[in-house]
């Protein structure tokens, strides 16, 4: 089965940050990355996908229309199965406290720790073998 991650930011230059950090992975075929660059976007690809393929979700907070944190009850709602890690620039309490309460698994802050990240992802693989 061949999985994938989807990212949503707004910000163009985080897909080629995310594929420069991950290009062994991405070369080797462990899993793909698609991005959505709106939550609307993001929201239209996670109801798009009826299989188990999708196996997480990186979301930013602060996008322009609907921002991460009104886009995750949704995806939640559509894709229970899907763990939704949010990220932000932002750590405080009160920001994480609000994402787990909407159904994130998770919170990273900006700039991305992409070796936790790393961790996370094979965590995540390692579920769906």
């Amino acid at each position: 089965m061949s999985v994938y991650i989807l990212i949503v930011d707004d910000e163009p230059d985080l897909e080629t940050l995310f594929r420069q950090h991950f290009r062994r992975e991405l070369r080797a075929g462990r899993f793909s990355m698609e991005f959505a660059t709106s939550a609307p976007a993001a929201l239209q690809r996670a109801s798009d996908v009826c299989d188990p393929s999708l196996v997480l979700i990186l979301s930013d907070i602060n996008m322009p229309g609907m921002s991460g944190l009104e886009m995750l009850p949704e995806i939640r709602a559509k894709r229970p199965e899907v763990p939704v890690i949010m990220i932000s620039a932002y750590g405080d309490a009160e920001t994480r406290r609000t994402a787990l309460e909407r159904g994130a698994e998770g919170l990273l802050t900006k700039p991305i720790d992409f070796g936790q990240l790393r961790q996370e992802i094979d965590a995540r693989l390692g579920q769906t073998a």
